[in-house]
């Protein structure tokens, strides 16, 4: 079975609002106050302008999401998490902006490599947003981010 989350998790409030400035963004609320923005395929191709690279530590982070991610950054923590597996193999990357500037990672970690004490890229990054585990497994799960299996099917 495969998974695939590529998104951006931040506050309800400054999320939803920060995403209006797009015409085909929709966030999704998650619990302990926080909403994630799904990285479609359409708003990938609204924020990538032609013959534009993503940044070069992510799959689908085009320069303009980066920027953006940043100014949105200067109302509250923003993260950006992806997070693929198909069959036990993949990969995770993640990044928080704080007060305008990238304040954690890019973080990576490969299905070979051995999970650090600090947790997982995504783990890492839903930490610094403040996120709790409470009774669940992680703060991952906590967010019920395993709740769907593909990005779009957060819309």
């Amino acid at each position: 079975m495969s998974y695939q989350l590529t998104a951006v998790i931040a506050e309800s409030g400054l999320l939803t609002s920060a995403a209006a400035t797009f015409p085909s963004a929709r966030t999704a609320p998650l619990p302990q106050g926080l909403a994630l923005l799904p990285m479609t395929e359409t708003l990938f191709n609204e924020l990538t302008k032609e013959n534009e690279a993503s940044h070069p530590a992510f799959w689908r982070l085009p320069a303009t999401l980066d920027l953006a991610l940043a100014e949105w950054s200067k109302a509250g923590p923003v993260a950006y998490v992806e997070s693929e597996y198909f069959g036990g193999l993949g990969e995770e990357n993640s990044a928080v902006w704080r007060a305008g500037r990238l304040a954690l990672g890019p973080l990576h970690q490969l299905e070979f490599e051995p999970v650090p004490a600090e947790g997982s890229p995504a783990v890492r990054a839903l930490r610094e947003l403040g996120v709790q585990p409470g009774d669940s497994f992680d703060e991952f799960t906590a967010l019920g981010l395993d709740r769907h299996r593909h990005s779009e099917d957060w819309v």
